[in-house]
């Protein structure tokens, strides 16, 4: 009785043994795994509502709707153009600070989308903070309705308005990049100017609530604050992309078809209700090109 019962045990088990070999032969194969991501291939776009592509549609899928994150964004085009993979956390109204503090629930830190992995960080960044470019156009476009051709926001608020930018930003931005660079220490590092949004002279009001008199100085606080940002990636190691030359007569009161940059009226028919104020498709397109040349005089191409 036992010498059955151990004989019958070492048939299951060989039963069992040989059930599972034909298992194994005859079952699909496991599909295979896709290989790891190039080291360097990994791409992170970081910034404002500049970066993010705000009033361009479509929206990339799956982003928070207050983030405005365009399909169309300087980013997704250099990704495509390059073969990189994107990782874009970029997010209108963004300044400085939410490069390591979250921005919204759902909105983490932006420094936390970056690795040893990452090969490339683009950015545009610092013209929300000391609200350089919402305060101006408040301050600006109230006084302008007093006096739409002299310059009362030169002769009043606009002044105050200046020296935040080198007491404030410039550090803020300073001090950002080396925490992008600690981030992300194999990766190229580019931060990007902000296109021209007046014109040098003249403007447009009402479409761009500046009075004639004030557009010089409107011109005078972004070339303050392209300035911060251009000293800033010098003082930290990491390329500045310049775009105040080549978008020169393609600011915001440049006609539809030649501006980069939508009005706050009249905007063109292509941008959302987010547009105004923001590049539009073509100032996206402009400011890939831009990128695309940097990386292309970084490689020695």
């Amino acid at each position: 009785m036992g010498l059955n019962r151990e004989v019958s045990g070492r048939l299951v088990v060989a039963l069992l043994g040989v059930l599972l070999v034909v298992a194994a032969c005859g079952s699909d194969p496991e599909p295979p795994r896709p290989p790891a991501q190039a080291a360097g291939q990994e791409y992170v776009n970081l910034g404002d509502s500049y970066a993010s592509g705000t009033g361009v549609d479509p929206l990339q899928q799956d982003s928070p709707f207050f983030c405005q994150r365009s399909a169309g964004d300087y980013a997704r085009i250099v990704a495509a153009r390059t073969g990189r993979v994107l990782t874009d956390v970029s997010c209108a109204r963004a300044t400085t600070k939410h490069l390591d503090t979250a921005q919204y629930d759902g909105v983490p830190p932006q420094l936390d989308a970056l690795s040893d992995e990452t090969g490339l960080v683009t950015l545009m960044l610092g013209g929300n903070d000391n609200g350089t470019f919402g305060t101006s156009v408040s301050v600006c476009g109230k006084a302008a309705k007093t006096d739409p051709s002299g310059s009362p926001c030169t002769d009043g608020a606009g002044a105050g308005l200046l020296g935040p930018i080198d007491a404030e930003t410039y550090p803020a931005l300073v001090g950002g990049l080396r925490e992008i660079r600690e981030r992300a220490p194999n990766a190229d590092i580019l931060i990007i100017g902000y296109p021209w949004i007046m014109p040098a002279t003249g403007g447009c009001y009402p479409d761009m609530p500046i009075a004639e008199g004030d557009v010089p100085f409107m011109r005078e606080l972004q070339t303050r604050l392209n300035s911060a940002v251009s000293r800033a990636a010098a003082k930290a190691g990491v390329t500045y992309v310049d775009m105040s030359k080549v978008s020169d007569g393609h600011d915001a009161c440049a006609p539809e078809g030649v501006r980069w940059v939508e009005p706050q009226s009249n905007r063109s028919a292509s941008a959302n209700l987010f547009g105004g104020l923001h590049p539009n498709a073509a100032g996206q397109r402009a400011i890939a090109e831009q990128v695309l040349a940097a990386l292309n005089r970084r490689s020695g191409g």
